[in-house]
């Protein structure tokens, strides 16, 4: 390590309230998706309960599940591995070059799925999952600190220019939470790109249906609100992975380095806090009227109308700004050599795809009624999360565009929620 090429600039700017925030997040964070299981499964649901309904130790821990976690990330190794769908290249590295992904995220689900219909054809109890969530997610919190500290420790062998600009401050316990390198691979292998969309997506899903079998164990039949939340995260996920080569362009892949943040965030956070409503609603059954169903249903549907449109038209005009679809749009210059889109979607708030995002999150809470306030925990938290991100792009396309980005910010003024913010 004594290479010139290992003497880096340092990053002086710091996000999520910098050494603070940086040591502070990897412990609470964990402890907060043990206590929102816990509140879900608990029969009052109270997370004002004093004291909390916290596990006792002996419930934290079952061999099966290790082996269960261990298992699901060595398959989806597999399938990502498999020579099926095309290979996309990624943006423009800093030292020139581009890497290559192999986008076949859509075909690794529909064979989970064929091998999970499978093993509940051959007696599978998959219901068993309900039992096992809170060592599930021990398993999967203690695999992604095990993975962040092999990503930070490796990242000392990693050239100058393969090290991400905003987790290379030099302090151990912020860069270890940021992530020092910005794609780190084992033999082509991309660890980063792998978790983005692989075991923690696909596994919610797998989670979510072990919830309807539970359901169905309990009450025989499982209910619309059930129906309704498996139903809609289904549709979310499967959009993400049939539309796996967007995520090429995201802030994730193209600026983030792959550190404590991604990774617990991609094994743990996800498929444990994202699927909150299906785990609560097995322990605490909603009925839903005819009315009230199509409501949730519409709202649905437009924040997915109005997700996937945006993003179509936004993916659209970075691979080809010519096409018919979006080459009437008005666009602002800007001396990057970019343009910046100024009508369609992007011309209506600022991130059009934000607002689809949380009326989403809104029509996947609603199912389990007004009585308790931890199933919409998903909704406050991914709104914070998204106003967060937003204030990240904005800073970010500040100094990347200038004076152009200011002229954009005028001609479109509101963020995320029209006339509102």
């Amino acid at each position: 390590m004594n290479s010139g090429k290992h003497k880096p600039h340092r990053t002086t700017e710091r996000e999520f309230g910098g050494v603070l925030g940086a040591t502070c997040i990897p412990v609470f964070l964990p402890l907060t998706v043990l206590y929102l299981l816990s509140v879900c499964r608990s029969p009052t649901a109270s997370v004002l309960q004093w004291p909390p309904p916290l596990p006792h130790a002996t419930f934290l821990w079952d061999p099966v599940a290790p082996a269960i976690v261990l298992g699901w990330v060595a398959l989806q190794s597999f399938l990502y591995l498999l020579p099926a769908g095309k290979v996309s290249e990624g943006l423009v590295l800093r030292d020139g070059s581009r890497l290559k992904y192999p986008i076949n995220g859509f075909c690794a689900f529909c064979c989970s799925a064929g091998l999970i219909a499978l093993g509940l054809w051959l007696g599978l109890p998959l219901a068993y999952l309900f039992e096992l969530i809170i060592p599930l997610a021990v398993t999967a919190i203690a695999l992604s600190y095990l993975l962040s500290l092999y990503l930070y420790v490796r990242s000392f062998w990693a050239p100058a220019h393969a090290l991400a600009l905003g987790g290379n401050t030099g302090n151990p316990l912020y860069d270890f939470f940021m992530g020092r390198e910005l794609n780190p691979r084992i033999a082509g292998f991309d660890l980063k790109y792998f978790c983005e969309l692989r075991p923690g997506l696909i596994g919610w899903v797998m989670l979510n249906l072990g919830m309807l079998m539970k359901e169905v164990q309990l009450r025989e039949s499982p209910s619309v609100a059930m129906l309704l939340v498996n139903c809609f995260q289904l549709l979310y996920v499967t959009d993400a992975l049939w539309n796996e080569e967007a995520v090429l362009t995201t802030m994730d892949i193209v600026h983030d380095g792959f550190g404590f943040m991604l990774a617990f965030g991609d094994l743990a956070w996800v498929p444990f806090t994202y699927g909150l409503q299906a785990i609560f609603l097995v322990a605490h059954p909603q009925s839903l009227s005819p009315m009230g169903a199509a409501g949730i249903i519409l709202l649905n549907g437009l924040g997915y109308y109005i997700f996937r449109k945006s993003n179509s038209q936004k993916n659209q005009f970075r691979r080809d700004p010519t096409h018919p679809s979006v080459a009437n749009l008005e666009t602002i210059a800007t001396a990057t050599g970019k343009r910046l889109l100024v009508s369609g979607w992007w011309g209506f708030v600022r991130h059009p795809n934000y607002l689809g995002d949380i009326l989403m999150a809104l029509a996947w809470s609603l199912p389990c009624g007004f009585s308790h306030i931890v199933p919409y925990f998903y909704v406050i938290y991914f709104t914070i999360l998204l106003i967060h991100r937003e204030d990240r792009d904005e800073r970010q396309c500040r100094a990347k565009y200038g004076l152009a980005w200011d002229t954009y910010c005028k001609r479109v003024p509101y963020r995320i929620i029209p006339y509102v913010y």
